[in-house]
């Protein structure tokens, strides 16, 4: 008898309770949907890769060519009979209205961040704030009538020209990628301890001085990535840019004149396009440099933050 109690009890404690056994089946199902993840980034990026490769190993592009060639016209060949395929316009274009966009957006973003956590949060929180979530959810195409209903009209009375361009894009990717920059600004500078504020201000240092001495640079790290999260939003942008920029796909000489990137020629083609050709693989190419500039912002961000944890 002595010796089945003893089993009875290793089988008890041996055995698996409803909680552990619940336990179990959350971490196969988190796992199940981590694998699952992980798998479909994995399709996305070997799908565009394979069809975005094809302008190189199929159709016998020569990369270089492509990457800093100026004239698009995948319909024509040049003297030597290669394609017209140079990417470098709307790459250039892309880029200057990404970094333009960014520049012009971060000091405001700064700036209402400061307003809605340091001088006046109540004020912030009760009408900003709000206004900033609104912005948020403006779809693209509204922006794009926007622009194209204001922003081109004006740059095309005070400068000149047809208003399209990197002018008319940076003020429309400057309002869009706003709200994100100034909520993640935001969240940067609220991360910064309190105790950091109130020393600041035991030793004799100013309102002002504290903000801009204490808070902004014990917050750069996140200010940072804010707006490297900003400008992959406006690089990969599509609907509303290319409503405004003019799409023409030649080496931007002004920020007046018509201009493209690569998410305004790849809506623009893809479309138009017979799968498998090499009108629509370049097209593809261009698809798989938006991808993996997506990847190098995510990875800055990612170097940022770690950055930051080391210092902090």
């Amino acid at each position: 008898m002595e010796e089945l109690s003893n089993e009875e009890i290793k089988k008890r404690l041996l055995k698996k309770s409803p909680k552990a056994k619940l336990e179990t089946r959350g971490k196969i199902i988190s796992f199940s949907c981590i694998a699952l993840i992980v798998l479909v980034v994995i399709a996305i990026f070997f799908f565009v890769a394979s069809k975005g490769l094809a302008t190189f190993f199929t159709d016998g592009v020569n990369p270089l060519s492509f990457l800093f060639g100026t004239t698009w016209n995948p319909s024509a060949v040049d003297s030597n009979g290669h394609p017209l395929v140079g990417a470098l316009p709307m790459i250039t274009g892309s880029f200057m209205v990404t970094f333009l966009a960014a520049i012009v957006a971060t000091p405001f973003a700064i700036g209402a961040a400061i307003f809605m956590t340091e001088i006046s949060p109540k004020i912030g929180k009760k009408f900003l704030q709000p206004v900033i979530e609104l912005l948020v959810g403006i779809p693209s195409v509204v922006y794009g009538f926007i622009g194209l209903s204001v922003v081109v009209p004006t740059i095309r009375r005070f400068f000149g020209g047809t208003g399209f361009g990197i002018l008319a894009g940076t003020f429309v990717l400057f309002v869009m990628i706003l709200p994100t920059v100034t909520t993640m600004t935001t969240d940067a500078l609220k991360a910064v301890p309190r105790h950091y504020r109130e020393a600041s201000l035991a030793l004799g240092s100013t309102r002002w001085q504290m903000i801009y001495k204490v808070v902004l640079r014990s917050a750069i790290p996140g200010i940072l990535t804010a707006v490297v999260f900003g400008m992959a939003r406006a690089f990969g942008e599509a609907l509303a840019i290319q409503m405004v920029i003019g799409n023409a796909p030649v080496m931007p000489t002004s920020l007046t004149t018509p201009s493209a990137t690569l998410t305004s020629i790849l809506t623009m083609g893809i479309g138009n396009t017979i799968m498998g050709t090499m009108e629509n693989n370049v097209l593809w190419s261009l698809a798989l440099l938006l991808l993996l500039m997506s990847l190098i912002f995510n990875i800055i961000i990612r170097f940022i933050g770690k950055k930051g944890a080391m210092k902090g």
